[in-house]
């Protein structure tokens, strides 16, 4: 049966009976199970749950940056298990922002211009002076220069962090935002996330093990083997 159509959607995000699996040389491994949920827009949620229960491939396929095995996921009034890759691309742009633990920075340019990339795709006129400005509020104003591999591993999550938030989405999708960092740098960057959800209404979805910035979310959605608990 199809799924509520998108017009009658009201949530910043929402999925419904989805399913992820994936073949092993040993047969069908689950990884997700019948995930139903619903964030609303404004809100702040925290994935839980241990290693291995599915937490980042749950935040891919609510970003649709990967599609279900069975199910359907809303974001921002479309959904995008009915959009090619393309389409969910198309309209992801300037609307979210992601935070990867992987970084995904260009090798090849400086912490500005990995921070300018997605404003300059937006056409924002004034790209410099803002990837300057949030580099500055996450403490790279002295790194604007340094490419990825002249910045530590903190840092780096620091130039992601701050290209994340640059063009001020209305989503913001993090996987681990303070997993490698410090202890004052994570603390500052938890504040920078809250700001950003307070001052713009920005909806975040934060996968974390830290249950400090679990607890300051307004839902904690819990994961065991898979399925919501």
């Amino acid at each position: 049966m199809k799924a509520q159509a998108s017009e009658e959607f009201t949530a910043t995000i929402r999925a419904v009976g989805l399913d992820k699996e994936v073949t092993t040389p040993k047969g069908t491994l689950s990884i997700l199970s019948d995930i139903t949920l619903q964030i609303n827009r404004g809100e702040t949620a925290a994935v839980v749950g241990a290693s291995g229960s599915g937490k980042s491939t749950l935040l891919g396929l609510l970003a649709g940056l990967d599609l279900p095995s069975r199910g359907h996921v809303w974001l921002d009034g479309a959904e995008l298990t009915a959009l090619d890759e393309d389409g969910r691309a198309r309209h992801r742009a300037g609307r979210v922002g992601f935070v990867f633990q992987s970084f995904h920075l260009l090798d090849a340019m400086s912490a500005l211009e990995n921070v300018m990339v997605p404003l300059e795709l937006l056409q924002v006129p004034d790209a410099g002076a803002r990837a300057a400005d949030w580099l500055t509020r996450v403490g790279l104003q002295d790194r604007l220069d340094h490419t990825p591999a002249q910045l530590s591993g903190g840092e780096q999550q620091r130039v992601a962090i701050a290209r994340a938030f640059a063009i001020q989405p209305g989503i913001l999708f993090a996987d681990e935002p303070t997993g490698n960092l410090d202890s004052r740098t994570g603390a500052q960057v938890a504040e920078l996330l809250f700001e950003l959800n307070a001052s713009h209404g920005t909806t975040l979805v934060l996968v974390t093990h830290d249950p400090v910035l679990a607890g300051r979310c307004q839902r904690r959605l819990t994961l065991d083997a898979g399925r919501l608990v």
